[in-house]
C-alpha cells in the first residue's frame, strides 16, 4: 500500500470506532458530579458533508464546556501568525533547497506552484512547514474548509450560548512537536506529502465514508499501515501529547460541570491512546450511539 500523508494528517481529526456497528465517535466518561464527553474531530469538512453527527450534537447540548486541543476563542489571528513564522521559518542562512536537495526542492516547487504558494516564501520554511501549507492548500482546492470542521461549528455555538471554552496546548506547543522532528524525519513527512497530493481526494473521501458509517475494519485497513510506516512521527503527533493531556482530562472530570472535549481520533485509540490511558486509570468510557 502507498504511503499516504493525506491519510495520516486526517486521521488526525478522524475517529476509528472500536465496534463495527454504526456509532457516534463520542464516548462519555462519568465522574463523581459530571460526564466528560470526549469526541473525535474531522478539521476540514466540505461544505456539502459538514454536518456532524447526532452523537456529537447531544453531547454539546449536554456540556457547559468545550474543550479542543487548542482554544481557539482565544487565538488571537496576529499572534497565531507570529507563532508560525517563529517555529516553522528557517534560521537565517537557511534555505529549503539546501536541506532538501535540487531534486526534492524542484518537486516540491511544482507543488507550491500548482497551489499557489510563492517557491520565494517556501524557501525560507522547514520542511514540515512545508508539508502542512501544501496539505492545506490541497484540501482547499478540493473544497475542504476549517470553517466547516467540528471545532469552528462547535466553537461558533459555544461563543453563542456563552459557554467556556478552553485548549489542552497552546499552538506554540503543537509547533514545537513539529520543530522538534529530526531533519530527516522532516524531509520524509514532506516527501510523504509530495507523493499524495494526487490521490489526496480520492483516499479522502474513503475515509471520511468508512468514518460517517462507523468501519472501523475499513478504517483500519486504510490507516493502519500508515501508523506504522513512520513511527516517529505518531509518537511525537499522537502518543507524546497524549501523555500531556491526560491529566488535564481527568481533572475535569473532578469538577462539576458536563465538559465536551474534542481531539483528534488518533488520540482516542490504539496503544497509548486516551481512551486505553483513561481505562487504565480506572474510569469506564462508554460510546454514545
Amino acid at each position: 500500500m502507498a504511503r499516504s500523508a493525506s491519510r495520516w494528517l486526517l486521521a488526525l481529526g478522524l475517529l476509528c470506532c472500536l465496534s463495527s456497528r454504526a456509532a457516534s465517535p463520542v464516548w462519555a466518561i462519568r465522574g463523581a458530579h459530571n460526564t466528560v464527553y470526549l469526541a473525535g474531530s474531522i478539521h476540514l469538512l466540505p461544505q456539502t458533508d459538514a454536518a456532524l453527527p447526532s452523537g456529537l450534537e447531544r453531547a454539546y447540548a449536554d456540556s457547559a464546556c468545550l474543550t479542543m486541543e487548542i482554544d481557539l476563542g482565544k487565538l488571537d489571528s496576529a499572534e497565531a501568525l507570529s507563532t508560525l513564522l517563529a517555529h516553522g521559518g528557517l534560521a537565517q542562512g537557511q534555505s529549503l533547497r539546501a536541506l532538501a536537495g535540487d531534486p526534492r526542492y524542484a518537486r516540491a516547487s511544482a507543488a507550491a506552484e500548482t497551489l499557489g504558494l510563492p517557491a520565494l516564501s517556501m524557501d525560507h520554511e522547514a520542511p514540515w512547514m512545508v508539508a502542512l501549507q501544501l496539505t492545506e492548500l490541497e484540501y482547499g482546492r478540493l473544497g475542504y474548509d476549517p470553517e466547516n470542521g467540528v471545532e469552528q461549528q462547535l466553537l461558533r455555538r459555544a461563543l453563542a450560548d456563552h459557554k467556556s471554552t478552553a485548549g489542552l496546548e497552546t499552538l506554540a506547543e503543537e509547533m514545537a512537536v513539529f520543530e522538534a522532528l529530526s531533519p530527516d524525519a522532516q524531509l520524509r513527512f514532506l516527501d510523504m506529502v509530495l507523493d499524495d497530493l494526487g490521490n489526496t481526494g480520492e483516499e479522502t473521501h474513503a475515509v471520511l465514508a468508512a468514518w460517517r458509517r462507523g468501519d472501523a475494519a475499513q478504517l483500519a485497513a486504510l490507516l493502519a499501515d500508515e501508523y506504522r510506516a513512520f513511527p516517529a512521527l505518531y509518537d511525537a503527533l499522537v502518543a507524546d501529547r497524549n501523555r500531556h493531556w491526560l491529566p488535564q482530562i481527568e481533572q475535569l472530570l473532578e469538577g462539576d460541570r458536563n465538559c465536551l472535549v474534542v481531539v483528534g481520533a488518533l488520540h482516542l485509540v490504539g496503544k497509548g491512546g486516551l481512551l486505553e490511558s483513561l481505562r487504565r486509570d480506572g474510569h469506564r468510557p462508554l460510546q454514545l450511539d
